[in-house]
């Protein structure tokens, strides 16, 4: 009798239903990934192997494959929400010293400064020192606002910049005007020089100084360079007169040849003796002009900036977390590290959106966003969707209910004709 053949053909549809109505079910759900019910043939064992047309007891589940394919991206307006644009997976700290592992970048920050998820569980990754994230240091929960640093953005004296760029001034001289009718310089005096102009420094406190430039036409196509600096309020001197910097020549065509000038203050001149460094820097007025119009300050630069406040975060392509000051800067606190698996369908479920490490995925290997084929990139503010067709899925549940149906017709079938043989006479 076909019974059990049919009984097993139910059973397995319905255990297939049970799946793409999981799927279904969460195909709104941020990181999910959907199953799919693979089914094998049952057939019965002899001590004599199989007859020349063996019959099968009918069909049973194998198992539920993960479908670990890309989702659809959607944007979001959380600066603290990553898509995983590729292979890898979050690492997730349980809060007992293991590492759980999902594809939902939904996060945000708890009382403590973590970044946690919707159940609390935190991202791992590495956390920066000075700025420097230390490659292959082992991953730890990574905290934004942690009470051990400064919240406070390092301030960086103007000339103290990686590429010691200091002041670039690009001005043009009026050719046409005559030299100072009254001499020797002194600032105080507009009639013993030409034309001034002024830029706001900052000593390696990040406390602002303006440094001011007066130009003295000394001859034709040569101009002596002075400066003073004015302090903030509460320095002592306020002042400093700082006198002569240099010389500025230019050709007959009005292009500057002087290389830049060395500019250098002591603490004393800034006003601090004691408290902060010396400030030098280079004076640059590459592309500076001597035409025949009106002084004209084109572009005034420095590269120091003042101490700022955290004002927010975001998280880049290769899960570099940068902290925004409100002094314009940026400084990584940390990096994000993902893993993967060479069998990502050996992962254990553990619901929430969270996997679990088995015998079967084999041991994680971890890496940087981008660095490899196997490892994703980072969205930032977006989040995966669910890798669900919803379309495909309803036709599997057409197709599934129709073989939920010809299996309960076999049974039907069946006791049809049990019911014949029970009626013989």
């Amino acid at each position: 009798m076909g019974f059990q053949q049919g009984l097993s053909g139910l059973n397995a549809s319905s255990k297939a239903l049970d799946t793409i109505g999981n799927n279904i079910a969460n195909a709104n759900t941020v990181g999910y990934k959907g199953g799919a019910t693979q089914f094998a043939d049952v057939f019965a064992a002899s001590l004599n192997g199989a007859g020349a047309a063996p019959i099968g007891l009918g069909a049973r589940v194998a198992g539920v494959l993960q479908q670990f394919t890309q989702g659809n991206i959607s944007v979001t307006n959380n600066p603290l929400d990553v898509a995983i644009n590729g292979g890898g997976f979050f690492q997730m700290d349980d809060l007992q010293g293991g590492t759980l592992y999902s594809r939902n970048g939904q996060f945000q920050l708890d009382k403590n400064g973590f970044i946690v998820n919707a159940q609390g569980l935190q991202l791992k990754g590495i956390m920066a020192v000075d700025g420097v994230v230390a490659q292959g240091s082992p991953s730890v929960p990574l905290r934004l606002f942690d009470p051990s640093q400064s919240l406070t953005g390092m301030p960086q004296a103007t000339g103290a910049s990686v590429g010691a760029t200091g002041v670039q001034a690009n001005l043009n001289l009026d050719a046409r005007v005559a030299a100072p009718v009254t001499t020797p310089f002194n600032y105080a005096d507009p009639t013993s020089y030409n034309q001034s102009t002024a830029v706001t420094t900052y000593d390696s406190l990040g406390s602002p100084h303006t440094y001011s430039m007066y130009f003295v036409k000394t001859a034709a196509n040569a101009w002596d360079v002075y400066s003073t600096v004015t302090n903030p309020t509460g320095a002592s001197p306020g002042f400093t007169n700082l006198g002569p910097v240099g010389s500025l020549t230019f050709n007959t065509l009005g292009q500057i040849t002087s290389p830049p000038l060395a500019v250098s203050m002591t603490p004393a001149d800034l006003g601090y003796a004691g408290a902060i460094a010396p400030m030098s820097f280079n004076l640059s007025f590459a592309g500076s002009t001597q035409f025949g119009s009106p002084f004209a300050v084109n572009n005034l630069l420095q590269d120091g900036y003042a101490a700022g406040s955290l004002a927010g975060f975001k998280i880049g392509s290769d899960g570099t977390v940068l902290g925004n000051y409100t002094n314009g800067q940026t400084q990584v606190i940390g990096q994000a590290i993902l893993a993967t698996f060479r069998n990502p369908q050996g992962l254990q479920p553990l619901g929430n959106g969270v996997w679990a490490q088995t015998p079967d995925s084999g041991t994680s290997i971890v890496g940087t966003p981008g660095s490899s084929g196997q490892f994703g990139v980072f969205q930032s503010a977006a989040v995966e969707d669910a890798n669900i067709d919803l379309t495909a899925e309803l036709v599997s549940m057409i197709t599934q209910q129709r073989v939920y149906q010809a299996n309960a017709q076999t049974i039907k079938t069946m006791d049809s004709i049990l019911q014949t043989l029970v009626n013989l006479r």
